[in-house]
């Protein structure tokens, strides 16, 4: 079969894309962003494409036309820079679901449980309302449930999960007594092949759990298990201390940054993640302990864990660094310029450091935006070694103060390579 896989290039897309090659099928993937998944995957045909921008049926016809069954595993999980959901999960699908009506190709959903507490969330709403859509459309289709998705990989909530279990001397949650259901990413995958291939009829709703029962508390514990670490306690904080982190996180949203501690994500925990109803869709899901015993963890899992709540800092750190060295100097420009008095007179030898400064500065605000962020480690790292060539000709004396502006430099280039080892979010 010929099957169009809709956010290709995610964590449970790229499952699904892997296993539905395995058994046999011809799969064409869509994202915003397939460069990197070309080379992964190169005997999927890839299409690159925004689903926010797909928003009329005539987006749609040339892109499924050929395709038996399209598997959506696109989605976000609160509005920000780089996502719109409700374009994305909403009004895109039916656009979808319009064009399919010629073709009637087979619909798999992935969507999430939009019934509990949480279901007028932007998130859950959304899907709610692209699932209800897909329902009476008439279209064959299968819309799967899973919960929060384990597997060797981490992405979003499950990295988070990894980092938690590697804090030293204490692990601090908020809602650690909300209960957590866990489904395997390859029984995920499995779902998805068991739909295509025409084993869950049309019409099929189905979550996807494991029937173990876990808090938020001993998940975390039982990956710092699976991590190798010595035991720490879990210090149960009320939801309140959670505010400053997830007011932050909100912020690196509208900024193009996909945390796993917005706002969304800390409503949903408050209830829980649990499946909605007994609904089995005839495939057996793996328990968290399962999933974690089958994929022992190497050191590059601690590397990531120990790893992932420091990116932020980081980043934020190399921000606040660049930001300062612009704007400090323009406070005494005189005293700046006499840098590059050797070279210059007087007035280009301002205009050259006021320049500089304004460079810096800017680096230091793009770097906090997501789509800039990798162009302006880049630029940091190009300015810095100009710096650095630039003085040690003109002036090489700075070399000689061990808090000097050259020193200085030094740490912020191997602060910049950091940050940029651990850019990629996927």
């Amino acid at each position: 079969m010929n099957i169009l896989i809709l956010g290709a290039t995610g964590f449970i897309g790229s499952a699904a894309a892997s296993r539905l090659l395995a058994d046999g099928h011809s799969v064409t993937g869509l994202g915003r962003n397939p460069s990197r998944a070309r080379l992964k995957l190169p005997d999927i045909r890839w299409i690159e494409a925004d689903l926010s921008e797909m928003l009329r049926a005539e987006d749609w016809r040339a892109v499924i036309e050929g395709h038996d069954a399209v598997v959506n595993c696109a989605g976000a999980l609160q509005d920000g820079l780089a996502d719109d959901l409700a374009a994305t999960q909403h009004k895109a699908m039916l656009a979808l679901y319009a064009a399919a009506q010629q073709t009637r190709p087979l619909i798999v959903q992935i969507s999430a449980r939009t019934n509990g507490a949480a279901g007028d969330l932007p998130f859950l709403a959304t899907k709610h309302q692209a699932d209800k859509a897909l329902a009476s459309s008439g279209l064959p289709h299968v819309i799967l449930r899973p919960a929060l998705v384990l597997g060797r990989n981490a992405h979003g909530g499950s990295a988070l999960l990894r980092a938690l279990a590697a804090l030293p001397f204490s692990i601090p949650l908020v809602h650690a007594a909300s209960p957590v259901a866990t489904v395997a990413l390859d029984d995920v995958a499995a779902a998805v092949s068991s739909a295509v291939a025409g084993h869950l009829p049309s019409g099929t709703d189905a979550d996807l759990a494991s029937t173990e029962q876990l808090t938020l508390a001993q998940l975390v514990t039982l990956h710092r298990q699976w991590l190798g670490l010595p035991h720490a306690d879990v210090v149960s904080l009320p939801a309140v201390a959670a505010a400053p982190a997830t007011w932050v996180a909100d912020a690196a949203g509208r900024l193009g940054w996909r945390s796993p501690l917005r706002s969304t994500a800390m409503t949903v925990m408050a209830e829980g993640i649990q499946p909605s109803a007994d609904r089995d869709p005839g495939i057996a899901t793996a328990s968290a302990r399962d999933i974690l015993r089958m994929n022992p963890a190497g050191v590059q899992d601690l590397w990531f864990a120990r790893l992932y709540l420091l990116k932020p800092p980081i980043i934020g750190t190399l921000s606040i660094f660049w930001l300062l060295s612009g704007f400090l100097p323009l406070l005494d420009i005189g005293r700046a310029a006499t840098h590059f008095l050797p070279l210059l007179q007087a007035g280009p030898a301002v205009s050259l450091a006021v320049l500089t400064c304004l460079i810096d500065m800017l680096l230091g605000a793009a770097v906090l935006v997501r789509p800039l962020a990798r162009r302006a480690m880049h630029g940091m790292m190009l300015v810095s070694l100009t710096y650095l060539a630039g003085a040690t000709i003109v002036e090489p004396s700075l070399w000689l103060d061990p808090l000097g502006l050259l020193v200085k430099v030094l740490p912020s280039l191997v602060l910049t390579l950091a940050a940029l080892a651990i850019l990629d979010e996927r």
